[in-house]
């Protein structure tokens, strides 16, 4: 048998991550790898500047069932940008946009959400005790994607010894004070009998200058999900 990780993702609202550019930031359906490793490097401590303790946590395995998706949402804002011809030097941000007045350059961005979402996730491949504790008492604080994003619930980590994945997911804790669907979709670092394969681009390689790499997923729809 195989010693899992597994704990709950449950959210008012999530930003999964995806291709992102300067105008438009989506979010897919679910959380990615970086997604998933970022939270345990939160909740153990681990910065963002910290390329080894980052990098240790490249052993993992992750899956993620996806038992509710939420709907999406889109957040608009406007972003303001003083060219440098139109005010040289100013001494802060504010002083710049008053001196330029309207030769501010202004636009229109997008942010995606998922609204009411619920995960089930399963880690394994290193010592998952310091994970489990991790996520009980985390270093920081714990959401889905970006601050504005919190947990609804603490995610109720625990280990499971099982021998396939999907047994491991099924023992994922759910809150009880809402419907809990049954996995709609499963998405896997391994091989899973039935499954399509993927290419997502959500290997983190410098989280400080935000590049990532692609890597293969592999996804199961369970028989009857819709």
């Amino acid at each position: 048998m195989v010693e899992h990780l597994v704990f709950t993702l449950c959210a008012t609202l999530a930003a999964n991550g995806d291709l992102a550019g300067h105008e438009r930031r989506g979010t897919l359906t679910w959380p990615g790898r970086s997604a998933i490793l970022g939270l345990l490097a939160a909740a153990r401590g681990i910065r963002r500047e910290d390329a080894a303790g980052l990098a240790a946590l490249d052993a993992l395995q992750t899956a993620v069932a996806i038992h509710d998706a939420g709907q999406p949402l889109r957040d608009y804002h406007t972003v303001q940008t003083v060219p440098s011809a139109a005010v040289k030097r100013p001494d802060s941000r504010s002083e710049a946009l008053r001196r330029a007045g309207r030769a501010v350059n202004t636009a229109l961005t997008q942010r995606d959400y998922r609204t009411g979402v619920l995960y089930a996730v399963a880690i394994w491949g290193l010592d998952m005790a310091p994970f489990r504790d991790a996520l009980l008492r985390p270093v920081f604080t714990l959401y889905l994607g970006r601050k504005s994003c919190p947990l609804s619930v603490p995610p109720a980590p625990r280990l499971v010894q099982a021998d396939d994945l999907m047994t491991a997911l099924a023992a994922a804790q759910m809150p009880s004070f809402r419907v809990v669907p049954p996995a709609q979709a499963i998405y896997s670092d391994v091989a899973l009998p039935g499954a399509r394969v993927e290419r997502r681009n959500d290997v983190a390689l410098d989280r400080l200058r935000w590049h990532f790499s692609s890597r293969a997923v592999h996804v199961l729809h369970p028989q009857g999900a819709a």
